[in-house]
């Protein structure tokens, strides 16, 4: 049985503006003004690497990070919309072995899932683990393969996301990735990926069809 590891925000839930507009918050309390538009790019790679190109130091990335956990944690389960079709994809992909991996603390990405009504469609949703020291997509997509017993020289696993540090965390494991283009990724930024899909029918397509990719093109 394939193993599908799917990520969450950009590909599964149209979460930006939601991201986005309780980050921009977050930086207001320290005087850092971005606007939600400007903050697109930072979602998708964990906060305590990407608020730093922003010109914040260790503390202010600290403070931001509870600032922005403190209110959009608070909503996220609720106010998190799924992208149209998402429902109908998990249930024609329901012949696979199908699994979260997220740079999302674990605890939100699960309450997330559960919020939208998908949690039954995954064998684990797994996430972020920053005080252990799990943080990143490199890291995430290891614990996941871990926990479900999977070693990818053996057994058929793809990832499928919408930006770069999918394709590179997944890699990192020799898994390939499928990018969607309805994701967040910048021009260019799913040239890594083993193929590039536009809509969920070539999605389906690509992920119930006998073939076997590398982690490149």
């Amino acid at each position: 049985m394939r193993t599908v590891l799917l990520d969450l925000d950009g590909t599964l839930v149209d979460s930006a503006a939601l991201i986005t507009e309780h980050l921009s918050a977050a930086l207001r309390t320290l005087g850092v003004d971005r606007t939600p538009h400007q903050l697109l790019p930072l979602v998708g790679p964990p906060f305590e690497t990407a608020l730093p190109a922003l010109g914040l130091t260790a503390e202010q990335t600290a403070a931001a990070i509870d600032a922005y956990r403190g209110s959009y944690d608070a909503v996220a389960a609720t106010e998190t919309p799924l992208y149209p079709g998402t429902v109908a994809l998990l249930e024609r992909l329901g012949g696979l072995r199908l699994a979260v991996a997220t740079s999302k603390p674990e605890p939100v990405a699960r309450r997330i899932v559960e919020g939208v009504g998908i949690g039954g469609h995954f064998v684990l949703v797994g996430g972020a683990d920053q005080p252990n020291g799990r943080l990143g997509k490199a890291a995430v997509v290891g614990s996941v393969l871990e926990r479900l017993g999977i070693d990818p020289a053996r057994e058929p696993v793809v990832m499928v996301g919408d930006r770069h540090h999918d394709v590179d965390g997944a890699a990192a494991h020799g898994v390939p990735t499928v990018g969607v283009a309805w994701g967040y990724a910048g021009p260019g930024e799913l040239s890594g990926a083993a193929k590039v899909v536009a809509d969920v029918d070539a999605l389906v397509d690509v992920l119930t069809g006998d073939a076997h990719w590398s982690t490149r093109p």
